[in-house]
């Protein structure tokens, strides 16, 4: 299928089309709908399933491929929000009540891997990205304690919102970069040499070069919202071709060329908080957006959340 779909796909410049991003389906499929609010789907090819957060109603969701069913992966959960996948296929969350990044073992328990940073207890872990070296990075910002929604109302301990980095050898929680007004999505880039991280407080997607300690440099403005009129970005994913798809909330999703310009979006119904790719050819966007879980499946493909290397789980789940 090679149409344009233009209820669904807007084009602002021609290599949204000739990158073969408006290649697909022609119309959203709705895979879900009764999320309070729905956000950090991940697909897991050993189980054929998409994993994804209700946050107020504190229960993680998921899909099958196979069945199309629903069920509830994990009730009680401390109102989760990101996920993410290690590098032996296990899953990483962010639990915004529970103020911690934690990882679900292959045997179904929890390990807690960050919940303090010198001493103090973290704001409300949102989202996580992992390198190919085992290590964890993750934002903090504090959504989860202004109030009672998708958390619990409380005080900042450490006073402000930071990315931090979970050494891989000594679980050590490090400070990566404290610019920011509220941290939410972060991605490496194909070569892990830089980190993309969008702020939703300051409206924009910064970029850092990753230095040899683990720290980020000061972060470039990559992208900006208010460019479309869109007030907020959250998290954020690459295709195949080095474009930057972007969660804008309101304005769908974003589709940045490489050099930062805007050249297309997706529009949905509802506001758009979270993307992942996934499907056995990782072609299929899923799209967490406010009440419903969405999928298109496209004619680009995702790269892989974990970075580039082989990873023999991936391979033993084709």
């Amino acid at each position: 299928m090679t149409s344009e779909h233009p209820g669904l796909y807007e084009s602002f410049d021609d290599r949204f089309r000739t990158g073969r991003c408006m290649n697909g389906d022609a119309a959203l499929e709705v895979l879900y709908t009764g999320c309070r609010w729905a956000e950090g789907p991940v697909y897991v090819p050993a189980w054929r399933q998409l994993v994804w957060s209700d946050i107020p109603n504190d229960r993680m969701l998921r899909w099958d491929e196979e069945t199309g069913a629903v069920s509830v992966f994990r009730r009680t959960a401390g109102h989760p929000n990101g996920n993410t996948l290690d590098r032996e296929g296990r899953l990483i969350s962010c639990e915004q009540g529970n103020r911690r990044v934690t990882r679900t073992e292959h045997d179904g328990t929890v390990t807690v891997l960050a919940d303090r940073w010198q001493g103090k207890r973290l704001n409300s872990p949102n989202d996580a990205a992992v390198r190919s070296d085992g290590s964890i990075w993750f934002s903090d910002p504090d959504f989860g304690i202004t109030s009672d929604y998708e958390g619990y109302r409380a005080e900042s301990e450490i006073g402000a919102n930071h990315v931090y980095r979970i050494d891989p050898s000594t679980g050590d929680v490090s400070l990566a970069a404290d610019c920011f007004g509220a941290p939410n999505g972060l991605v490496f880039s194909a070569d892990e040499q830089q980190l993309y991280v969008s702020d939703t407080k300051a409206g924009v997607v910064r970029v850092f070069d990753v230095r040899e300690d683990g720290t980020l440099s000061d972060g470039k403005i990559f992208a900006e919202a208010g460019a479309r009129g869109a007030a907020r970005f959250d998290n954020l994913r690459f295709d195949d071709g080095g474009r930057l798809w972007v969660a804008a909330m309101d304005d769908g999703v974003h589709c940045y060329d490489p050099d930062g310009t805007l050249i297309g979006r997706l529009v949905v119904p509802e506001a758009v908080a979270n993307i992942s790719w996934g499907g056995a050819k990782r072609n299929r966007l899923f799209i967490a957006a406010e009440t419903s879980l969405y999928s298109v499946v496209m004619g680009v493909a995702g790269t892989h959340p974990t970075g580039p290397g082989r990873r023999p789980w991936l391979d033993m789940a084709r």
